[in-house]
């Protein structure tokens, strides 16, 4: 009985570590993130979302939190939530500062995508793809590689 609970513990235990890289998604507000992305020829992702809608918990739930999703999006991207109805909030962009009303239309290019709506900016190119929709974890694992492969 000893040995089961000790064999029992240890399989807890060791079970319970993962790689700093795996463990969890690293969200950045964007002023912190732009930069980091920028410094480090990283791909920009925003997810923009608001706190009413369903289909964004329910991508924060499901695709965000799935482990072969972190560790992508760990390896490649600079991940940074965004929620346009946060008026308060200021962002700037290569000292120009807009108000989360002029960033949302800098995003969306004056286009109404909904939420959720994922953005990829990739600052060396300054190009900027627009994924709007819930996707499960499967079908933006694909978007990711796509994403991936059109950065290089």
């Amino acid at each position: 009985m000893k040995n089961s609970i000790l064999l029992l513990f240890s399989f807890v235990l060791l079970t319970s570590f993962k790689s700093p890289q795996e463990a969890e998604l690293k969200w950045y507000q964007w002023n912190e993130g732009y930069p980091i992305a920028v410094k480090e020829g990283k791909i920009i992702l925003v997810d923009a979302y608001t706190d009413w809608c369903g289909w964004c918990k329910k991508m924060d739930r499901d695709t965000y939190a799935n482990p072969e999703v972190i560790k992508k999006l760990n390896k490649h991207f600079i991940v940074i939530k965004f929620n346009p109805e946060q008026r308060e909030k200021t962002y700037d962009i290569d000292g120009q500062t807009f108000s989360a009303r002029d960033f949302y239309g800098q995003l969306t290019r004056g286009e109404n995508t909904g939420f959720p709506t994922t953005y990829f900016i990739h600052p060396k190119k300054k190009s900027l793809f627009i994924d709007p929709g819930y996707h499960d974890a499967t079908t933006f694992l694909g978007i990711l590689d796509k994403v991936i492969a059109d950065a290089n």
